[in-house]
Formats: C-alpha cells, structure tokens, sequence
C-alpha cells in the first residue's frame, strides 16, 4: 500500500475520533448533562491540563524508550476503553477525572502522529515541507466528517458521540501497529539530561525556539477558547433564534472552520516560501482577532450571520498558519534525535 496513503488514514482517522466529540461537548455537558458553566469550563480546563503535561512526557517515552507507531496504537486502544467510559456518566465529579485521564492519553497523540509521519516520510525519501501539508489536510477532513455524522445523527446532544469514538479509536489503534518501524533512539546517553530524555527542553535555551513557544502557549489559549465554547455560544441564541440553522444545526455551521481548514492547510508551501515562518504567523495572530472580533458581534439571522459564517472561515488561516507551520518549523529546527520530544512540547 503506497506510504502515502496509509499516512492520510493514520491523519484522517487521528482527528477523526477529536471531532465526534469536542465541538459538540460543551452543548452535551449543559443541554443534557446540566452541568453549569464553571463546571464545564473546568472540564474544558482538563485538555489544557493534559496538552502541559503529557505530551513531552510520551514524546520521550517515543524518543527513547518505545517505537512510536506502537507507542501511538497502546494509547488510542486504552483511549477507546475510556471514551466507552464517559458515554455512562452523568456525575460531574466522575467525569472530569475520566475526561482528563482520556485527555493525557489522546492530547499527546497529536504530536506522536506527527513525529511518526515525519519519520516515515523522511525514511522514503519525500520533501516533509511539500508533501506533508496535503497529508495533513486528511486530518481535517476526518474531523468535519465526524461532526457531520454526529450532526445528522441527531447525537449532539447524546452520550452516543463517545461510543462512536471509541470504535474508531480501537480500530485506529490497531491499524498503527501495521505501520512501518519508526526507531527510537538506542545510543548510550552522555549525561543526566538526555538519560532521563529532556533534551527537548534546551530548545528554551534558544531564544528564537523559547519565543517560539510561549507565543504558542498564548495561542493555544484561544484556540481552546474557541473550541470550547463555540457551540455553548451558538446554543445561547436557542431562545431568541429557535428554529435558525446555526441553533439546530450548529456542528455544521462550526464545521466552515474546519472546510476552511483544508484550504489553507494546502497554501502553507507557499506563503511559507514566499513569506517565511514569522510573517505566516503573524496572519496567524491577526486571525485570530478577527475570529473573535467577529464571533462577538454576530447572531445567528441577517447580517449576524454572515458575521459569523466569516468568523469560520478566518479560523482555517488562524489554526493552520501558527499550528501547521508550527509542526513544520518544530521538525526543521530541531535535532531528529529528539523529535517526538519537540513535537510533544510545541503541541
């Protein structure tokens, strides 16, 4: 099977399990689980928790101790039986825990399929700059697949999101197994830092790679913001706005940011040739603003919605051109020896 291809399934699938749940969950916690916002802010707070944490954590594991591809289809086969898991609980207290167990397992594969898919590519001799990003945008794909099946499935509101992902993350982590060998570093270590595998964090020691990443600290706020809270806010206008389209069918709306995701995704080559790495995130930021800016002052009829429709697309610029270029830059810049590491610190 070409390698290609068995990178777009790997991609596809990984954001696959993501969106059958994460834009839907916040309507889920407070429609039918009448959680109250602090409570579901706290729940959300569980993915910012996990993304600190974990991901360097099993970046070293991947870089020093495990072959990634298995390392990446242990987790999501643990992440099916704890997805199976919060479809039963209605208890706050239960669900956080269980909500932040999942997440310190998944939040960490993001980086891994990265490193892995750098890894193989790289192995056979492809240009990761050109031919990644089309690879990448399957990943987007899968995620505005899930929200729509989710979405005509009537099962926003149902705890049904969770056992739709945790088949998928089962069959996921069986299909990572069958791919090619991704090696981990097997040479003797010659100090403290590197036996205990935090090589990754001397990048802070430059400062290029130290600014690097606490813009992405910064950014990553916003992104969770804005996922977070984006179909609660759409579920506002239920009582003025009953029987609009952005109301009922708010995982479709949501979805333009992801179509406009795969748009973007695929000009990255070019404005990162044309423009270089600081001034594609600089797009990135002032996307940002407009996707709040605009988020704020909209409603879901009239021009409100066109405010809104906007707001969506923008997002594709937002994420992609910090998030992608970010992987990107993360890979170009840092030894191979530690790159499940790096790429567990950026994400």
């Amino acid at each position: 099977m070409n390698i290609k291809f068995r990178l777009t399934v790997l991609n596809f699938f990984e954001f696959f399990i993501f969106g059958a749940w994460l834009i839907s969950l916040g309507g889920y916690l407070g429609g039918q689980l009448n959680f109250t916002g602090a409570q579901i802010g706290k729940i959300f707070m569980t993915l910012g928790i996990a993304s600190i944490i974990m991901p360097a954590i099993i970046g070293i594991i991947a870089d020093k101790y495990l072959n990634a591809q298995k390392l990446l289809g242990i987790i999501h086969v643990l992440g099916a039986v704890l997805l199976y898991f919060l479809s039963q609980i209605n208890n706050y207290d239960a669900f956080f825990w269980v909500m932040l167990a999942y997440l310190m397992l998944y939040m960490p594969t993001i980086g891994l399929a990265n490193a892995v898919s750098y890894s193989i590519l790289e192995d056979n001799n492809f240009d990761i700059v050109k031919v990644f990003p089309p690879i990448r945008v399957w990943g987007t794909v899968g995620f505005i697949v899930a929200m729509w099946a989710i979405d005509f499935l009537e099962w926003t509101q149902s705890p049904n999101q969770f056992y739709f992902a945790a088949v998928f993350s089962f069959l996921l982590g069986v299909y990572s197994f069958s791919l090619p060998n991704v090696p981990y570093t097997q040479e003797k270590s010659k100090s403290l830092t590197e036996r205990l595998g935090l090589d990754a964090f001397a990048l802070f020691k430059d400062y290029k790679m130290a600014v690097f990443f606490i813009f992405s600290m910064l950014l990553g706020v916003v992104l969770q913001i804005s996922n977070a809270w984006a179909s609660e806010f759409l579920r506002s206008f239920t009582d003025d706005f009953p029987d609009s389209f952005a109301v009922k069918h708010s995982n479709i709306l949501i979805s333009l940011s992801q179509i406009s995701e795969t748009i973007f995704i695929l000009t990255i080559p070019f404005f990162l040739k044309r423009f270089g790495i600081k001034a594609v995130m600089l797009m990135s930021m002032f996307a940002w603003f407009l996707r709040f800016f605009l988020f704020g002052i909209g409603n879901p009829e009239g021009i409100g919605l066109i405010y809104l429709t906007v707001s969506m697309i923008v997002y594709g610029m937002a994420f992609d051109f910090f998030n992608i270029s970010g992987s990107l830059f993360v890979e170009m810049e840092t030894d191979h020896k530690f790159r499940s590491s790096a790429q567990g610190l950026f994400i």
